[in-house]
């Protein structure tokens, strides 16, 4: 499995980081501040005013970046169990960015956001996590399918669209030859590695927004917000057995 093979390489390169072992996880690696760097010199990001940023250690220091350049931060919280966050860092004391950024720090300096709400912002960039990503833009993450819920949900609010750019960083030793991909898949338009940007040309599609007809039932049962997003839409079967 390409998963199982990244987090192995990754460990036997000594380029893991914090939190290990990294299998099972969104990969910490060496080098993600200047994958991080290279990202924000790309005209979509300088543009962006408004950033949805996963929360994997890994994405800390685009996170961070974010706050200190004043960009309002949309954050996922874990396994999207209590929604999404938003921060201001117009409302954070600079000395807090750094806290800002983390999980905890962002249930503490951030703000709850409702799909009412969040129906009514314009996300500028999507960043996200992968264990492995492909020269093409397809990706994988640790198996459970998050970054194409969060996609899911925004897109289907009308928070990001067919033409928002969605970026990753990685280690070099994660970009691969060639990933299978499945319609529901999140591809990727920018790969930021320490040493390179990647953008995919051409653009990959993306998913239309949540497939009901491919929601496992019990993610429906786990998440809040897909239930509410279900209900707002009246969706009849919003799920699959």
């Amino acid at each position: 499995m390409i998963r199982e093979r990244i987090w192995r390489l990754l460990e036997e390169r000594g380029v893991a980081r914090f939190p290990r072992p990294v299998r099972g996880r969104i990969p910490n690696f060496v080098g993600a501040e200047e994958a991080a760097s290279r990202l924000a010199q790309l005209d979509a990001w300088r543009r962006a005013q408004v950033v949805k940023i996963n929360p994997d250690s890994p994405q800390k220091p685009v996170r961070l970046l974010a706050l200190r350049q004043g960009k309002l931060l949309i954050f996922a919280t874990p396994r999207m169990r209590q929604g999404f966050l938003v921060i201001d860092p117009r409302k954070v004391p600079p000395y807090a960015y750094e806290a800002a950024a983390t999980i905890r720090g962002a249930f503490r300096w951030g703000r709850r956001v409702g799909l009412d709400e969040l129906r009514e912002m314009r996300i500028d960039i999507m960043v996200t996590g992968s264990v492995a990503v492909d020269r093409r833009g397809t990706r994988v993450g640790k198996g459970e399918g998050f970054a194409e819920l969060e996609y899911g949900v925004l897109r289907t609010l009308g928070a990001i669209d067919e033409e928002t750019p969605i970026a990753t960083t990685v280690h070099d030793l994660q970009v691969v030859d060639y990933i299978p991909r499945e319609p529901y898949d999140l591809t990727m338009d920018i790969i930021a590695t320490p040493t390179r940007t990647i953008v995919v040309e051409p653009r990959q599609p993306k998913p239309p927004g949540i497939i009901w007809s491919l929601l496992p039932c019990r993610k429906l049962e786990e998440i809040p917000a897909l239930r509410e997003l279900a209900a707002m839409l009246r969706v009849e079967k919003p799920c699959r057995d």
